[in-house]
């Protein structure tokens, strides 16, 4: 019988042998292991756009003709430079894969908010994703140990097992 795409098959997990739970448990560890990696990635990108709204308040919208801004022209190096005076404050907003456009210091600001917004949602998304694998993960780890204290080797059973073999897992 067909499923319907999009939903998936439930199998008890006491049905599974232990190579399949070992399987599954090594995929789990795995695919967690990702999702962490990911998370930690997004949690960073949010952190850098936190740091451009906070540029763009103490750096850009606070200074004064007597007090100037430090421009990057390297990573170590800056020049001072003085907004002029009668011209509204603009900024460079690197909108991704090298393209900048020039904003008001209002137009980033929200820009960079609704930036933070988007990746609170997914980082929201993975949590949930990974609390689910979690679960998943104790409950297959949990199903190798009964199977294990159980007796029950290789294959699910005693099968295969010689005259001398006296299950010394």
């Amino acid at each position: 019988m067909a499923q319907p795409s999009g939903q998936q098959q439930s199998v008890p997990l006491t049905s599974l042998p232990l190579q399949q739970l070992s399987q599954l448990q090594s995929r789990l560890s795995s695919e967690l292991e990702h999702l962490s990696a990911s998370y930690q990635r997004l949690r960073a990108a949010q952190s850098r756009f936190k740091d451009c709204i906070r540029s763009i308040k103490d750096g850009v919208e606070s200074k004064t003709p007597e007090n100037p801004l430090l421009i990057p022209l390297t990573p170590s190096l800056y020049v001072p430079a003085r907004p002029p005076p009668s011209k509204p404050v603009t900024v460079l907003v690197d909108i991704g894969t090298g393209f900048y456009v020039e904003k008001s210091t209002s137009d980033a600001t929200k820009f960079y908010d609704g930036k933070i917004e988007d990746l609170t949602k997914n980082l929201t998304q993975i949590e949930e994703v990974v609390r689910q694998k979690t679960d998943t993960l104790r409950a297959v780890e949990d199903g190798m140990r009964r199977k294990v204290v159980a007796g029950e080797g290789q294959d699910g059973g005693q099968a295969g097992r010689g005259a001398g073999d006296e299950g010394g897992d």
